[in-house]
């Protein structure tokens, strides 16, 4: 009976949904860490703006890496990459010149969120 009630909750947090919930919890961890390390005004709405591309972005590319991964982990892995250094250039320029944002903590943060979301993108890529 144990196993039978387990089943239904693995199968709800798996996939693009259970990706969305545990980047979103770790982004959000991560972030908080942040705001302790970067404390000059201007740093926490960097650090979230930040927060809110590397969640958008993750969610938009993941069923685009997941099709891939399972016909080519190498091609899936590659555009995942891609995507990620893209937005972090683009990024990189939009945030100083448009948003005029804090440079150091936007940029910290973007690639913080794309790693931690990254380490756990493998659970659910083939669930």
């Amino acid at each position: 009976m144990a196993v039978g009630s387990a089943t239904p909750s693995r199968q709800r947090l798996s996939g693009t949904g259970g990706f969305a919930v545990a980047s979103l919890l770790l982004i959000g961890i991560a972030g908080a860490g942040l705001n302790l390390l970067f404390r000059d005004p201007g740093d926490s709405l960097a650090i979230w703006t930040s927060a809110a591309l590397a969640w958008v972005t993750q969610l938009a590319a993941f069923p685009a890496v997941r099709r891939l991964t399972s016909v080519n982990l190498m091609t899936g892995w590659a555009v995942g990459s891609l995507v990620r250094m893209g937005t972090l250039l683009v990024y990189a320029l939009v945030a100083s010149q448009v948003l005029e944002l804090s440079m150091t903590p936007a940029l910290v943060g973007l690639a913080l969120f794309y790693f931690v979301s990254m380490v756990i993108e493998p659970l659910f890529l083939r669930s």
